[in-house]
């Protein structure tokens, strides 16, 4: 069962607005995971240890991002009613019009930011 998504908030200034919706360590990170398809609560986990120098995440601290994503109408939580109970993240329909400046970022990153080594480990789990 999708609960129902909220209208996107709305805010005086859209750079302010965008910093808002971005800011924190892991939002980016976590739409950028989500982008291929829905994520449960454990595999998002995961994802988010595997970048180098990070520790694994508080789970307090994504079940906060999460929830802050799906209030700004980026993500929606999926709720299966089954036991072990089960919830799947995925992209909204505004999360998905994120993706492409996300991916632009990325981008930018490759190219000016990550270190060699890193750059060529990258390409090798591409393949």
């Amino acid at each position: 069962m999708v609960l129902d998504a909220k209208p996107a908030k709305r805010f005086d200034c859209p750079v302010d607005g965008f910093q808002q919706i971005i800011s924190g360590k892991y939002k980016l990170r976590i739409l950028w995971n989500v982008k291929a398809g829905p994520r449960r609560y454990g595999e998002l986990r995961r994802s988010l240890a595997n970048v180098a120098g990070t520790r694994t995440i508080a789970p307090r601290v994504l079940s906060r991002e999460l929830k802050a994503l799906t209030e700004l109408g980026l993500l929606e939580r999926n709720e299966y009613r089954q036991l072990p109970p089960k919830v799947e993240y995925s992209l909204s329909s505004l999360g998905r019009s994120l993706v492409p400046v996300i991916a632009v970022m990325h981008q930018w990153g490759v190219k000016h930011l990550v270190r060699p080594d890193a750059l060529k480990r990258m390409r090798t789990e591409e393949k």
